[in-house]
């Protein structure tokens, strides 16, 4: 670990052409605490799984009530990315981080005291907000903090963040489950252990908050809202004295001087084109939306349902569950290392080319599988085993690429007047797919199978291959002021 922090020291220290570099400790402790927003993303979309039979038990719901009780914070998620990416603009990144520190409090408090199933998407709707805000403000806090030679290293650190919250609320679940008896039952001072899984959300969102107030706001936002001092010192702390001066030039000289930044910025100004959407905010749109349309959420969210679908039993799909779980972290850790040596395009092309080919396999062995006495899918050991570690290949590919890279690229590669807006839209457009794709696997389950559903996220995996080789640019090593869309 000591190397590896030398190693970014003397990047950091190459990047910025003198010896007097702030000490890393300093920027690794502010993105440090920008992640514990990815924290909360990963535990809030996680720690509804442990809770599905204690809210059908206390709100006496059908299925399909369940099933948006499940999914309504899938809409907050969308509302508060793009409306966190304009607010962002007006009041600072920084601002908005606490917001949601607030929001994911509210909704853990009032998602474990609701009596009705109203009173429960109400609060899992807050908590969407909170999630949707942290999904794209953390990243692009972490992009505007960090000097461009670790930008990427830095950025990838979030993405291990929200696998971490997954699995912690996975852990949570099941030991409260387990110290209980069971979701259901009552575990202390009277209340049910399913509320209590989403009180345990409440620590991790207070340390945030309180961790939040201590760190500096954005200066690219600082500039953009003409705060030329509180902007000057933060790049002193950041960058040392001998880069202020002219960091702030840069910074200026990316920015209109006539308005802040608004949507219209999103358009063309001059040329031919005036008036129609500017190409990098589709290629934002582009990232978005490919990052879910290859099915990733799939996985995360039913994993044991499919596991289960093709013949395995109850523990082994949750332990297949925890086994993509290791995959995920050590995939993104190897993309740590590599980000900022070989770039984000490069790790998106690979990601592409690997996820359509384990994909294909995946639904290779879901269309050799065979139906059992009572209609349910069942593999052969050989099959089985293909489509064991194909998925796993899948998710390692994934999180080894467009996990990491695309927040990484959505966070950075817009210049400093639009990058606001364009997280705004490219937020929205990711929590819609990730909505589109969730909602529509149980159908495309019954209706095409396993094996239809997975050829068509094998289908978009290749589109993204053409995508990121026409569309995407790379930004490895640019400064962020360096960024034209």
């Amino acid at each position: 670990m000591q190397a590896y922090e030398n190693s970014i020291q003397s990047d950091l220290e190459a990047i910025q052409g003198h010896q007097d570099a702030p000490p890393l400790s300093y920027i690794v402790l502010i993105c440090g605490v920008a992640t514990l927003g990815g924290f909360l993303f990963g535990f809030d979309s996680g720690v509804i799984n442990g809770t599905v039979t204690g809210l059908q038990q206390a709100f006496n719901s059908n299925t399909a009530g369940t099933g948006f009780n499940v999914a309504s914070m899938l809409l907050g998620c969308a509302f508060g990315a793009f409306f966190a990416g304009r607010l962002a603009d007006l009041w600072g990144r920084k601002t908005l981080l606490l917001i949601s520190a607030v929001l994911f409090m509210v909704s853990a408090w009032g998602s474990g005291i609701a009596a009705s199933s109203p009173e429960f998407v109400f609060y899992r709707v807050l908590g969407g907000l909170a999630v949707g805000a942290a999904s794209v403000m953390s990243p692009a806090y972490i992009s505007e903090i960090a000097p461009a030679a670790i930008r990427g290293r830095l950025t990838t650190i979030n993405q291990i963040a929200i696998i971490s919250g997954l699995f912690a609320a996975f852990v949570s679940n099941y030991w409260l489950a387990n110290t209980a008896g069971s979701a259901v039952n009552e575990w202390w001072m009277g209340y049910n252990a399913w509320r209590w899984m989403f009180w345990i959300e409440i620590a991790p969102a207070a340390l945030f908050f309180l961790a939040l107030l201590l760190i500096p706001e954005s200066p690219r936002y600082l500039v953009l809202s003409k705060q030329t001092s509180r902007a000057t010192e933060v790049l002193r702390k950041l960058y040392g004295e001998a880069a202020v001066a002219g960091k702030l030039e840069s910074i200026r000289n990316s920015v209109a001087g006539d308005h802040r930044p608004r949507m219209a910025d999103l358009l063309e100004a001059a040329g031919s084109r005036v008036g129609k959407v500017r190409k990098i905010v589709w290629v934002g749109i582009g990232l978005a939306t490919f990052q879910q349309l290859v099915g990733i959420n799939v996985v995360f969210y039913y994993g044991a349902v499919l596991w289960q679908a093709v013949g395995f039993s109850e523990s082994d799909a949750l332990m297949i569950n925890i086994i993509s779980g290791g995959v995920s972290i050590a995939a993104c850790l190897i993309t740590m290392t590599l980000i900022d040596k070989i770039g984000r395009k490069p790790l998106l092309l690979v990601g592409s080319i690997g996820m359509a080919a384990t994909l294909g396999l995946v639904a290779f062995a879901f269309a050799n599988s065979n139906l059992d006495a009572n209609g349910n899918l069942q593999l052969s050991q050989s099959m089985g085993l293909l489509a064991l570690i194909a998925a796993n290949a899948y998710v390692f590919f994934f999180n080894g690429s467009w996990g990491p890279a695309m927040w990484t690229m959505l966070g950075e590669m817009f210049p400093n007047q639009i990058r606001g807006s364009g997280l705004a839209v490219s937020g929205l457009a990711q929590w819609v797919a990730n909505f589109g794709i969730t909602m529509t696997f149980p159908i495309m389950l019954t209706g095409i199978g396993l094996a239809g559903a997975y050829g068509i996220y094998t289908l978009f995996a290749l589109l993204s291959v053409a995508f990121v080789l026409y569309m995407v640019h790379e930004t490895k090593g640019m400064e962020l002021e360096e960024m034209r869309g």
